[in-house]
C-alpha cells in the first residue's frame, strides 16, 4: 500500500470497506446492485432497508441468499407474508450442537445454486477499482452503477 493512500486505510475491512448487496440470474449475471454503505453495517439490515422482499414478492420472484439473511422475513404481523418465504437460506447450526445429516442434505441444493450465482459477485470483485475505494458512500454507489453497466456490457461481448 502507497504511502498517499495509507491515511484512509485502517487495516480493519468494517472500518474502511464498503456493504453492497447485489440481485444476481441463475446465470450469475448481476441484475441490481443496491446503495453502498459503510462496511459496518449488517447484510440483512441493509436489506430491510431496501425493502429488498417486498420489491421480490411484488415482481413475483424468490431468492436465494447465504446465512447471513437468516430471519429476514420473520415479522409475524405482516398480513402479506404468506407461509412461503421470498428468499431461501440455508439452515444454520445452533451454538454447540452441529446439524444433523437430514439438515445438511437441505441445504446442498441451495448451496450447489448460489454456487452458480456467485458468479456475478466475482465479476465485480474483478474491478480492482473496488479495492482502493477509501470515499463516501453516496460517491461509491454511483462507481458500483457505473461497473454494473461495463460488467453487462463486458458480458454481453
Amino acid at each position: 500500500m502507497n504511502a498517499a493512500n495509507r491515511k484512509n486505510y485502517s487495516g480493519k475491512h468494517k472500518a474502511h470497506g464498503l456493504l453492497f448487496l447485489a440481485v444476481t440470474d441463475t446465470s450469475g449475471n448481476v441484475i441490481w446492485i443496491s446503495a453502498a454503505r459503510p462496511g459496518r453495517s449488517s447484510e440483512i439490515t441493509a436489506s430491510r432497508h431496501d425493502k429488498i422482499t417486498q420489491h421480490l414478492r411484488k415482481a413475483g420472484l424468490g431468492a436465494i441468499g447465504d446465512l447471513g439473511f437468516v430471519g429476514l422475513e420473520d415479522d409475524p404481523d405482516d398480513p402479506d407474508d404468506p407461509d412461503d418465504p421470498v428468499i431461501i437460506t440455508g439452515r444454520r447450526r445452533a451454538r454447540k450442537r452441529p446439524l444433523t445429516a437430514a439438515q445438511k442434505a437441505a441445504n446442498k441444493p441451495a448451496s450447489r445454486e448460489r454456487a452458480a450465482c456467485e458468479h456475478g459477485f466475482s465479476d465485480l470483485k474483478n474491478w480492482w477499482i473496488l479495492t482502493k475505494v477509501r470515499m463516501n458512500a453516496k460517491h461509491a454507489t454511483a462507481l458500483l452503477r457505473a461497473l454494473l453497466v461495463l460488467t453487462q456490457a463486458e458480458i454481453a461481448r
